[in-house]
């Protein structure tokens, strides 16, 4: 399981400092070593460094230094073909409940004017290991739990690791090449920019990334981003990794969500249309769903949403990741049919269970924006 399914500390394990004794949410006034699982401390009274050892048993532990931080012991390791063991880190924002001081975050981002951001890495060798930003989204303003949607920044990729989900492409942000890929780890949707070549600092736009996550329509406007973090996930070895410097700003004051629009947008009021065409017997059915693009732009990335009435629940679905959530359905786009030109059709299909009378979903709305019926 993903980092970020946390859990209680585990009783008995120590947080222990050559100088002081921190607990959870602590601020650290020199170097302060955390081995406790999920021990954090402040610093620079803005940033909080977690040593977030979420995936093994064995002892991690970090020094939070003024400017980041440094793993001093990893006796963990996991096999490279499953989940790191760790991701000790620095944040701005909150984190399952912890939230650095005076921070701004959670944020809507249409309220963002400017989010900007810089992080310096220091890397070893003959260990297996990401260097990795993490961006967080919500449709909520979430402060705790799971967010749906992690955008990853690999700026270093050590070994035979490969972010989750496959390739989609590439796209320049940032002043570089980034290798884009998309999927999911069960618990949140992940789109992850991996660097072609080491990179071992960043200074850029936090909304470079935002704005192409939202492009592909991942997430929309409305969607609250909830933290950006910097730091390492090792899988085996990794002692003497560091973050040297971090620094984030997000700002406010951006235009508020779903303006409403003074001459009509091109194809009407609406730029999609859906059909839903359905099978049904005792206890389940089938549907086919066909989104055409009635607008005169093509469309790169879509999420459609939907609600399905009661007493149906979607068992498997085929050309699209379809994940339920009550009877809200949220339709993602995979990789060979994420494009719709005007005029175009995109189509995919699950299959359900059925409790009760049978009954088609009565609207749809494609990337935040409502569709027609066909």
């Amino acid at each position: 399981m993903k980092r970020h399914l946390r859990a209680l500390a585990a009783a008995g394990l120590l947080l222990t400092s050559s100088l002081v004794a921190v607990a959870l949410g602590g601020s650290a006034s020199a170097d302060t070593l955390i081995c406790e699982q999920y021990g954090s401390t402040v610093i620079q009274g803005r940033y909080v460094v977690q040593n977030n050892r979420w995936g093994t048993t064995a002892q991690q532990c970090i020094n939070a230094t003024s400017n980041g931080f440094e793993i001093t012991t990893l006796n963990g390791s996991s096999p490279t073909n499953g989940a790191p063991t760790a991701y000790p880190s620095i944040f701005f924002g909150c984190h399952y409940t912890n939230c650095s001081p005076g921070t701004n975050l959670p944020i809507q981002v249409s309220q963002i004017s400017s989010a900007t951001s810089s992080i310096s890495y220091r890397y070893v060798s003959g260990a297996t290991y990401n260097a990795s930003y993490d961006i967080w989204l919500d449709p909520s303003p979430k402060r705790d739990g799971v967010n749906q949607m992690e955008i990853m920044i690999w700026l270093n990729r050590q070994g035979p690791i490969q972010p989750i989900g496959s390739v989609v492409g590439t796209t320049n942000l940032a002043g570089r090449t980034w290798e884009v890929w998309r999927g999911s780890n069960g618990s949140n949707n992940v789109i992850s920019y991996v660097a072609q070549s080491t990179t071992s600092s960043l200074n850029f736009s936090v909304m470079d990334f935002i704005n192409d996550t939202r492009n592909r329509g991942a997430i929309t406007n409305s969607w609250y981003l909830t933290s950006i973090q910097a730091g390492f996930e090792p899988w085996q070895g990794g002692v003497g990794l560091a973050v040297t410097s971090f620094s984030a700003n997000v700002n406010g004051g951006g235009n508020p969500t779903n303006p409403p629009p003074t001459t009509p947008p091109p194809g009407g009021t609406s730029a999609c249309a859906v059909k839903y065409t359905a099978n049904s017997w005792n206890n389940g059915f089938t549907a086919d769903v066909q989104i055409t693009n009635t607008g005169s732009s093509a469309i790169n990335g879509w999420t459609l949403n939907y609600n399905l009435p009661s007493g149906q629940t979607v068992t498997n679905a085929w050309n699209a990741t379809v994940s339920q959530s009550g009877s809200a359905v949220t339709a993602r786009n995979v990789s060979h049919n994420g494009s719709i030109a005007p005029g175009g059709t995109a189509s995919f299909g699950y299959q359900g269970t059925l409790n009760g009378s049978y009954s088609s979903p009565s609207s749809f709305s494609l990337n935040g924006r409502s569709c027609t019926r066909n």
